[in-house]
């Protein structure tokens, strides 16, 4: 079944090689992803309306920083958190609880684990927590105001199935990009 497949072993070669580099080369290609990352989150504050199409694509940074080393990904993460603090404070709610926690635990995810299925599952798990920390404890309307602040099995269910869903494309569009990305960079 797809599910199951193991995913491609370039993916844990290209690690093996990243490993290698020198860790000033790390640093800074950690620094570069971090920098794109926070770039394109705050399109979503710097270009309204066309923005929040761009801005989902912070994720791809992360993860991609992240399936080569885990703590170069996590300091990619706090990085940008750092930046969207300077350049747009009004994101610094949205990255650490979405878009950055979902690149962050799918990329760790792959160099975790090998099936297609529990790094989708890594990345939805992840995801509805930060989604859900943000609708019933932080009361921030990420949904908008559809959504209410109380807890509902039905918002539940939705979130789940989006979560799955959005994780699962972003699995496959992180190894679309890895395939072409990685070969330039290492």
């Amino acid at each position: 079944m797809y599910f199951f497949k193991p995913i491609s072993d370039e993916v844990r070669l290209s690690q093996i090689i990243f490993n290698k580099q020198k860790k000033t080369m790390k640093l800074i290609l950690g620094s570069i992803f971090a920098c794109i990352a926070a770039i394109l989150q705050a399109a979503g504050g710097f270009l309204p309306g066309v923005g929040y199409f761009i801005s989902p694509l912070a994720t791809a940074p992360i993860l991609l920083c992240s399936m080569l080393s885990i703590p170069f990904g996590v300091m990619s993460y706090f990085l940008t958190i750092m930046l969207l603090f300077i350049l747009q404070p009004a994101e610094l709610i949205v990255f650490p609880f979405t878009t950055g926690l979902l690149g962050l635990g799918i990329g760790a995810s792959f160099y975790l684990f090998r099936k297609r299925l529990s790094i989708i599952a890594t990345g939805t798990i992840l995801l509805i927590l930060g989604i859900m920390s943000l609708i019933f404890i932080l009361h921030f309307p990420i949904l908008g105001p559809a959504v209410s602040h109380s807890f509902s099995f039905l918002t539940t269910i939705s979130i789940f199935l989006f979560a799955f869903l959005y994780s699962w494309l972003w699995v496959e569009i992180a190894l679309i990009i890895y395939k072409r990305v990685i070969i330039i960079i290492i």
